[in-house]
C-alpha cells in the first residue's frame, strides 16, 4: 500500500530529471544516482509523528484523530488533534498552542470535545467546527480528568477524576487534601492492604471515580456532580491502562453502563471486572449485571436501538490472558437484562474494543491473528467471522458511512490512516504522516516462516533482513524474545522492541511467536502457564534452527539474544539453560528468582496463575524454572537494563541478575533508568538504551 506523499515525490523527481539535457545525463551518470538511504535507527525511532484514535464525525464526512510528535530538547511528546476531510481528502491541524491536546470525541451536532493540558491541568475542551473560532473550556475542575464520555443526546457529560472516596462529589474538597498533604513535613504513609502500589506509582488513598454533569447550551458543564461509581470501591476505568473504552451510555442517554473490579482485599489477586449500570442522574446505586461471571468483564457498547449490550468476557477467574469472547444481552425490554449469550463461541481469538454497525446486526472488532493483528466484522445472528484486513496490525478503528477507517502499521511502516469499504475492498491510505522521513530510511526486508515446536505444533516466526543486505554475505543475528509472554511479536511496528532497529545496524533480526503467545488459539496461549522454561524454550530452539536452516545469510557464529520482561526472563533461563549459540545476551526488567517474585510484584494474579498457586502453597512449582537455581552455570557476557519505577518486575530483580553475574566475573553492564518503568518511554532515555544495547551486541559479534 502506498502512500500519497511517497508518490509525489517521486514523481516530482521524475519531473526533475525531465529538465534535464540529454548531455548531462550521458556525461554525468553519478548526478542522476538516488542520494543513499540512511538505515533506520533509534534516533529516527524516537521522532516519528505517531497516529492514532481516528474518530468519525456524525455526518461521516472527516476523520479527527490524534498526532503525537516529540519535543526531543524537553525529552517528552506532545500531542496534537488532526482532521481529515474524507471528501476532499485534504488533512489539517486542529490544535495548537502549549500542553497536549488529544482523545477527540465528536457531540452529535458535529463539535469536538477532547482533553487538553493547555490550562496547566487536563480538562475537557470543545472546539465547534461549524462556527470557527477557538476551542472552550468544557470542564474547569480542581482534579485532572482523565477520561469522559459524552452522552448521545450532547448533554450530560460523564468524566473519571482521581479522588478520595470518603469525600464523595466533593472535588474540591479532594484537592484541599492533597494540599494539605504536600505542606506536611513528614512522609510517612500507612498501609493497610495491598496494592500499595501499581505499575509506576505508590497508591495514596484515591480512587478513579466516575461522575456525570450537565452540559449547558454552550456545552459547558453546569450544576454539581453525579456521582455514578458511588458504593464501587474500584478504578473507573481501569488502572494503569483502561480508558473511555470501559464505558457508555445507553443511546437514549438515560444511564451509563461501566467496567470496575471490587477492590476490597482481593484485588492484587482478582481478575473479576463487573459491569454495572447506574441511572445518569445518579438518581439510583449502581447495579451489577454480571455478577455471575467472576472473571473479567468489560468493554460495554450498546446497539443503536438501545436493545442489545455487547461486551467481553473471560472465563477462568484469576487469568488475565483468558481468551475475551464476544458476549451480548438484552436490555431493551423494562430494563431488564437479558441472559448472556456468546456470539461466535467457535471463533478461537481474544476480540479487541467492539463497535456495532449502524443497523445493529454486525459487530466489528480486531484481533490477533497469525502473526497479524486484523480487523474483523462478526454478525451477531449466525456469528460468522470475516477478517476484513490482511497482513499488519490495525490499531484503532472506526466507521464512516459505507465505510471502516482504521490505524494500521507493519514492520516497516508506522501507522497511517486507511479506509476500506465494508462490502471489502484493498484498502485506501488517507494520511502520509513521516513520508519526507521515511522516503530518506532504509528498512529491512522482512518474512514470515513457520516450523513445528513444541508438541509438533505449528510455531511461526520473523526474519527482518539488514539494511543494505547483499546476497551472499553473512551476517550478525539479534534473536528477539518477546514479553507477556501472553503476546505476540508480530507484523507490527513497534515503539521500544523495533526489529528494524537492529537491521538498520547490520544484524539480521530473527523472533519466534512461541507457545504462550496469542493469535494461535486459546490452547496454544494456555500452553506457557506451568511450563515458563520448557515448552517455549523448546520452540525458540526449534526456530533458531529453522531459521539457520532456511536462511543462509544468517551467521550462527556472532549471535545474540535479547529479551524484556517475560524476555528478560527467558534471558536469565537461557544464561543456565541454554547459552551455547550466544555471544552475548541482553536482559531488560526480566526475572531473576521466582521465588522473591512472588513476594514483591504488585499484580499476583499474573505470578499466581503462572505458576499454578501461591508461592507459599506450591513451592516447587516456583523453582522448577527458577533462574536463580542455574546461576552456577552462567558464562555468557550479559547487559542488565532495569527500570527504577518499574513495579511489575521490582529493581531488586535487576541488580540481583547483575550481582551474580559481577559475582561470578562474567562481562557484564547494568543500565539502570531511575525514571522509568517498565518500559523506556522518554525520547532522550529511549535513544541511550538503543545505543547502549547496539554497542553492547556489537561488541560481541565484531568480526575477527
Amino acid at each position: 500500500m502506498s502512500k500519497p506523499i511517497i508518490s509525489r515525490l517521486a514523481l516530482a523527481a521524475t519531473l526533475s530529471l525531465a529538465t534535464l539535457s540529454l548531455a548531462a545525463l550521458m556525461t554525468t551518470p553519478t548526478a542522476l544516482a538516488a542520494p543513499a538511504l540512511q538505515p533506520f535507527n533509534a534516533d529516527a525511532l524516537v521522532r516519528l509523528e505517531r497516529v492514532s484514535d481516528p474518530r468519525v464525525s456524525p455526518d461521516g464526512r472527516s476523520i479527527a484523530y490524534t498526532l503525537r510528535t516529540t519535543d526531543y530538547e524537553a525529552n517528552k511528546g506532545i500531542q496534537s488533534i488532526w482532521l481529515h476531510d474524507l471528501e476532499s481528502g485534504t488533512t489539517r491541524k486542529l490544535t495548537a498552542g502549549t500542553g497536549s491536546s488529544h482523545t477527540p470525541r465528536w457531540a452529535t451536532d458535529g463539535a469536538l470535545y477532547f482533553l487538553s493540558t493547555r490550562s496547566g491541568s487536563q480538562q475537557v475542551w470543545k472546539l465547534d467546527l461549524a462556527a470557527g473560532g477557538e476551542a472552550q473550556p468544557v470542564t474547569e475542575l480542581p482534579l485532572d480528568v482523565s477520561a469522559f464520555v459524552l452522552a448521545p443526546s450532547s448533554d450530560r457529560i460523564a468524566i473519571s477524576v482521581d479522588s478520595f472516596p470518603d469525600l464523595g462529589a466533593d472535588l474540591a474538597a479532594t484537592k484541599k487534601r492533597f494540599d494539605e498533604r504536600a505542606a506536611q513535613k513528614n512522609t510517612g504513609e500507612l498501609y493497610e492492604k495491598l496494592f500499595i502500589r501499581h505499575w509506576d506509582t505508590w497508591k495514596d488513598g484515591t480512587r478513579a471515580q466516575l461522575f456525570s454533569y450537565a452540559l449547558d447550551q454552550q456545552g459547558a458543564v453546569t450544576g454539581n456532580p453525579a456521582w455514578l461509581s458511588a458504593g464501587i470501591d474500584g478504578d473507573v476505568p481501569s488502572k494503569p491502562f483502561g480508558g473511555d473504552e470501559e464505558i457508555t451510555f445507553t443511546p437514549d442517554g438515560k444511564s451509563v453502563i461501566y467496567s470496575a473490579r471490587i477492590a476490597g482485599t482481593t484485588e492484587p489477586w482478582s481478575t473479576n471486572f463487573d459491569l454495572y449500570r447506574v441511572p445518569a442522574d445518579g438518581s439510583a446505586k449502581p447495579e451489577n449485571l454480571t455478577a455471575d461471571n467472576l472473571a473479567m468483564d468489560t468493554g460495554p457498547v450498546v446497539s443503536p436501538d438501545g436493545k442489545l449490550l455487547a461486551y467481553r468476557a473471560m472465563k477462568r477467574p484469576g487469568f488475565e490472558a483468558d481468551r475475551l469472547a464476544i458476549m451480548v444481552r438484552d436490555i431493551g425490554k423494562d430494563g431488564k437484562v437479558g441472559p448472556a449469550r456468546a456470539i461466535a463461541p467457535k471463533w478461537d481469538r481474544s476480540a479487541d474494543s467492539l463497535q456495532f454497525s449502524p443497523d445493529g446486526r454486525k459487530l466489528y472488532t480486531a484481533a490477533d491473528d497469525l502473526g497479524q493483528h486484523k480487523l474483523f466484522s462478526v454478525d451477531i445472528a449466525s456469528g460468522k467471522v470475516k477478517a476484513m484486513t490482511g497482513d499488519g496490525h490495525v490499531d484503532g478503528f472506526a466507521l464512516a458511512r459505507d465505510s471502516l477507517i482504521f490505524a494500521m502499521n507493519t514492520l516497516k511502516s508506522p501507522n497511517q490512516l486507511y479506509k476500506i469499504k465494508l462490502s471489502g475492498s484493498a484498502p485506501l491510505a488517507l494520511t502520509d504522516h513521516n513520508a519526507a522521513t521515511l522516503a530518506g530510511l532504509g528498512f529491512g526486508d522482512y518474512e514470515q516462516f513457520s516450523f513445528k515446536g513444541w508438541n509438533d505444533d505449528t510455531v511461526y516466526g520473523y526474519v527482518v533482513k539488514p539494511v543494505g543486505y547483499e546476497k551472499g554475505k553473512k551476517y550478525p543475528i539479534a534473536f528477539i524474545i518477546h514479553g507477556g509472554p501472553q503476546g505476540s511479536m508480530s507484523n507490527d511496528f513497534h515503539y521500544r522492541w523495533n526489529p528494524q532497529t537492529y537491521a538498520g545496524a547490520g544484524f539480521a533480526a530473527v523472533f519466534i511467536d512461541f507457545h504462550g503467545s496469542t493469535g494461535y488459539g486459546q490452547a496454544f496461549t494456555d500452553a506457557i502457564s506451568g511450563h515458563w522454561g520448557d515448552r517455549p524454550l523448546e520452540d525458540l530452539q526449534k526456530g533458531y534452527a529453522a531459521a539457520l536452516a532456511k536462511y543462509n545469510f544468517l551467521d550462527a557464529k556472532r549471535a545474540v539474544a535479547l529479551g524484556a520482561s517475560y524476555g528478560g526472563y527467558m534471558i536469565n533461563w537461557m544464561a543456565g539453560n541454554w547459552s551455547s549459540p550466544w555471544k552475548a545476551l541482553v536482559n531488560h526488567d526480566g526475572v531473576f528468582d521466582n521465588r522473591s517474585m512472588a513476594y514483591s510484584t504488585e499484580e499476583l494474579w499474573f505470578d499466581e496463575w503462572e505458576n499454578l498457586g501461591t508461592q507459599y502453597e506450591k513451592p516447587a512449582n516456583y523453582e522448577q524454572f527458577n533462574p536463580v537455581n542455574h546461576v552456577a552455570k552462567w558464562s555468557v557476557p550479559m547487559l542488565v537494563v532495569q527500570g527504577g519505577k518499574d513495579y511489575r518486575i521490582p529493581l531488586e530483580q535487576g541488580i540481583a541478575t547483575f550481582t551474580a553475574l559481577q559475582r561470578r566475573g562474567i562481562p557484564s553492564q547494568l543500565l539502570h533508568f531511575p525514571d522509568e518503568n517498565h518500559w523506556v518511554l522518554k525520547p532522550q532515555n529511549s535513544v541511550q538504551w538503543h545505543n547502549t544495547v547496539l554497542a553492547w551486541i556489537k561488541r560481541w559479534t565484531a568480526e575477527p
